[in-house]
């Protein structure tokens, strides 16, 4: 049996850490073929093309994909609040500044980058300029890469970026920058990521996939309660980071847990009508339509663990 599994190059998804450390994969009967994409949306293409059959990927393109019609469903959680903002000292961020909108008013005239449109990080800075009231005046820039838009900081393209953690950390390192706005404050419970499968391939394969979970949310405990070792194997599979990075990246934004709680479904359903104003989808679909927690009631019967965070170092 082959599992093709799509993700991103995002580290702290549990995904790295099952590439890098395979014990944690011993209770799956199949054989991984991991899929690196550069963006959600790509993944969603990848899903529609009967390319993968289970995947890592931020709800608003899922939702994008589910609305025109892409038969796949979120089954999993992974992390929240993966979405921050950050800039070059030169601009004044939290707690300094207290509202977004007066921070986001340092743009004016300026250009922000983010990752693609359509992207968890590209609805939330949208969103944010409307919520500013700075449509007219603060420019949007979206990048393929995540690395892209590193680069266009460093090169004074782009003013400030909203992105992951990862790249607010890389932002620190490579561009002398720090977090802006944090990712607990700008969008309580947002969902970092999701495990979206095929639902053909669910219906078909239902005992392969919840020996999935179970691993993936193993993985998500290793991160949460012994982040340094999680760190140093996710280092050690990457080869061009060290694990310090890593474990730096962890604590920017440290909620990680497979449940689907019903905050995190919450919040997803914000994205809907945000997506729907925006005109990225063209009606609105219900949390049928993206859910469905059968296989996670089973995995995770007991509390979330978000809120707990990892253990300090």
């Amino acid at each position: 049996m082959l599992l093709r599994i799509g993700h991103l190059s995002t580290f702290y998804h549990t995904a790295m850490l099952l590439m890098a450390d395979k014990s944690l994969c011993a209770g799956i009967d199949a054989e991984i073929d991991w899929k690196l994409f550069g963006t959600g949306p790509a993944i969603v293409n990848a899903f529609e093309k009967k390319e993968i059959d289970l995947a890592y990927i931020g709800l608003p393109p899922a939702i994008i994909g589910i609305e025109r019609g892409v038969p796949i469903v979120c089954i999993a959680g992974g992390h929240i609040e993966g979405t921050v903002v950050c800039g070059r000292r030169l601009y004044r961020g939290y707690p300094e500044i207290e509202r977004l909108s007066d921070i986001l008013k340092q743009f004016s005239g300026r250009t922000i980058g983010v990752p693609g449109k359509g992207s968890i990080h590209d609805v939330i800075l949208q969103q944010s300029i409307r919520n500013a009231g700075l449509e007219q005046s603060v420019s949007v820039t979206n990048f393929a890469w995540a690395d892209m838009v590193l680069e266009a900081i460093i090169r004074d393209e782009v003013a400030a970026a909203f992105g992951t953690p990862a790249l607010a950390v890389s932002i620190k390192h490579y561009a002398g920058g720090i977090i802006l706005y944090p990712p607990s404050l700008l969008w309580p419970n947002n969902p970092s990521y999701g495990i979206l499968v095929d639902r053909t391939f669910l219906r078909e394969n239902t005992s392969l996939i919840e020996q999935f979970l179970r691993s993936h949310e193993a993985a998500t405990a290793h991160i949460r309660n012994l982040p340094d070792k999680a760190a140093g194997a996710i280092a050690t599979h990457i080869g061009f980071i060290d694990a310090s990075f890593v474990r730096e990246t962890f604590d920017v934004s440290p909620k990680y847990c497979s449940q689907l709680t019903d905050a995190y479904i919450a919040s997803t359903m914000d994205f809907v009508k945000i997506l729907h104003s925006l005109g990225y989808i063209r009606r609105i679909i219900g949390v049928d339509d993206i859910f469905d927690r059968s296989l996670m009631s089973r995995v995770h019967p007991e509390p979330e663990h978000y809120s707990s965070g990892i253990v300090a170092a």
